[in-house]
């Protein structure tokens, strides 16, 4: 009996997933990055760790900024892309979070565009924070960029169309006390046949990442509620960008 492949799977390895999501200008993630720098402060030359990084957009501009980073994603079609990027300050690895990757050694780690939640089990959740926390020097800091999820439940649009280059999108939104769900449809004439894709990502609260973080060593400095770095607000935040740090191991 064949296993049936997680949603990201092959989701993340379609042309369409890029060209919905990632299909403009450059300005958003330059800016984002650019404020990000200035507060964060990194010493030029810091050791840096893009997780889940797709093709490596954020990356990109991180080693613009003369940090050295190295990005890590499971799609074989995002890595295969972003490793044509690569440089001697700018490094991409085919690698599942969920799984160790070099100890000890970054200075700061990022998460961005909700990257994260896509698992089956807290475990699995649990797994991908120990990895990146395991990746961190003592004194590393860890950037999450997620959804705040009382204001994705507020917000959410249950049906809705998009038209990019003459790909057509059928988005059909919904969730449940657990999950947010995401229905996609894409006809295109260059298909023989409609196409439909699944999402599924965890609500995870402010809360639930304090706990899963502070279980691994990494203690919450700040929370941010959008782009802009603004305060956060439970309920009128679209984002949800926690700024958390590795402390040391209490013997």
């Amino acid at each position: 009996m064949t296993a049936i492949k997680p949603w990201y799977e092959d989701w993340f390895n379609s042309p369409y997933y890029y060209q919905l999501y990632f299909k403009r200008d450059k300005k958003e993630a330059e800016e984002f990055i650019h404020k990000l720098v200035s507060y964060l402060k990194p010493p030029n030359g810091s050791l840096m760790l893009d997780i889940g990084c797709g093709r490596g957009r954020h990356s990109i501009q991180l080693a613009t900024k003369g940090f050295d980073v190295t990005g890590i994603d499971l799609s074989e079609e995002s890595i295969r892309m972003a490793k044509e990027k690569e440089n001697d300050h700018l490094h991409f690895f085919l690698h599942d979070m969920r799984l160790p990757f070099w100890i000890n050694y970054f200075d700061y780690a990022f998460n961005f565009f909700t990257s994260f939640g896509y698992f089956n089990t807290r475990r699995e959740h649990n797994n991908a924070i120990r990895t990146i926390s395991e990746s961190l020097k003592t004194g590393g800091i860890f950037v999450i960029d997620y959804f705040n999820i009382h204001f994705e439940e507020d917000h959410l649009v249950p049906e809705s169309e998009l038209e990019i280059d003459g790909v057509f999108y059928h988005i059909t939104k919904w969730h449940d006390e657990t999950h947010f769900y995401k229905k996609i449809r894409i006809e295109d004439d260059k298909l023989k046949a409609a196409l439909e894709y699944h999402e599924k990502v965890v609500k995870f609260s402010f809360g639930d990442f304090t706990e899963m973080l502070a279980y691994q060593q990494m203690q919450v400095q700040e929370v941010f509620g959008d782009y802009n770095l603004s305060r956060y607000d439970l309920k009128k935040s679209p984002r949800m960008i926690i700024v958390a740090k590795k402390m040391m191991r209490k013997s």
